[in-house]
């Protein structure tokens, strides 16, 4: 799979009830992350950044708000 695909592939699902605001998220992928008027974690572009760097984001959560999912993965 290439990058371009695993971009299209993906859906990032924040959880506003678990973040806390910490910013990890836009730090790693700025493209992707940002943080909205209540400081909370929102996706601006799913696709605004390579996986791999998404991929770190979810991983420096500090409360893992944040999860990737296939497209075709049901929540």
């Amino acid at each position: 799979m290439t990058a371009e695909s695993d971009r299209a592939s993906r859906r990032i699902i924040v959880d506003r009830d678990r973040c806390i605001g910490s910013g990890n998220c836009s730090f790693y992928a700025p493209n992707t992350f940002d943080l909205d008027e209540e400081l909370k974690s929102v996706v601006v572009d799913p696709a605004g950044d390579d996986p791999s760097d998404v991929r770190a984001a979810v991983e420096g959560c500090p409360v893992n708000a944040i999860r990737i999912e296939a497209d075709d993965e049901e929540t």
